[in-house]
């Protein structure tokens, strides 16, 4: 009996992830950098079309993103998305990790159905927006005592 439960099991999943590839499987299952930085230097959050919430914290030292980190309510797709592009934007310069587009997440998690793109953009959305926070403190530090992270 149990063996066919498993059986089932695996025909299920396996239809679950049909289309996507196994780099967005293994950040989807094993998500990287998840969680908030304290104290971080830029956090930006985005809705996407669908709904799902992402937010990203970023730490900066010498002008280079030293930590990203991400939190999402989203599917498995956002999820993947979000852990991928916190990689991507680590010992990037920030004018380098400002200039990552929703197609090179696409291209670092080799692709996505048409139906999840939006995840994509919804992580380099929201990695602009922690971006922008990070600048907008640099232009004029007395405010992040005022802001919220």
């Amino acid at each position: 009996m149990s063996s066919e439960l498993d059986r089932m099991a695996d025909e299920l999943e396996k239809e679950l992830w049909a289309g996507y590839s196994p780099i967005v499987i293994d950040h989807a299952r094993d998500p990287r950098n998840v969680g908030r930085i304290p104290d971080a230097d830029g956090f930006g959050s985005f809705t996407g079309p669908c709904g799902d919430n992402m937010e990203i914290w970023i730490s900066v030292k010498d002008n280079r993103i030293q930590e990203a980190t991400f939190w999402t309510d989203g599917c498995s797709t956002t999820i993947a998305a979000g852990s991928m592009i916190t990689e991507m934007a680590r010992g990037r310069s920030v004018t380098e990790a400002l200039r990552i587009t929703q197609q090179d997440v696409l291209q670092a998690l080799g692709g996505l159905p048409e139906e999840s793109m939006h995840c994509a953009l919804l992580a380099s959305n929201t990695l602009k927006e922690a971006i922008k926070d990070y600048l907008a403190y640099k232009r004029e530090p007395w405010k992040r005592a005022y802001g919220k992270h």
